[in-house]
């Protein structure tokens, strides 16, 4: 059987890609949910109007915040189309294949990011 395509580093594209397509069908779910619950209509009662309040202002930071990571998880996704997935894109230096694990769509290496 084929091995998927590899960068010098061992890196495994074929899995990171399945990786951040996993995680962008969730935020997917999961904005598609803030969506319906922002959309539900107020209470009459004054308390669970102010309550509902700082629930929505919650729901619409959670749904920026994931909007965010979409527009993250896209990027990184072309730059393995690209070619460039891995690299960091402000310092053209490899990005430690750890890091890419435990952050997939990260475009910078520690240094660059730490530097941000």
């Amino acid at each position: 059987m084929r091995e998927g395509p590899k960068k010098p580093n061992g890196l495994d594209l074929d899995s990171m890609r399945r990786v951040m397509e996993a995680r962008r069908e969730e935020l997917d779910r999961r904005l598609s949910k803030i969506g319906v619950d922002l959309a539900q209509p107020g209470d009459r009662d004054l308390e669970d109007q102010a309550i509902q309040r700082e629930n929505d202002e919650v729901l619409e930071e959670m749904g920026e915040a994931g909007v965010e990571e979409l527009r993250q998880i896209e990027a990184a996704l072309t730059r393995v189309e690209k070619g460039t997935y891995g690299v960091c894109t402000r310092c053209g230096e490899r990005i430690d294949e750890q890091r890419l694990k435990t952050l997939p769509s990260t475009p910078f290496c520690v240094a660059c990011a730490t530097e941000l």
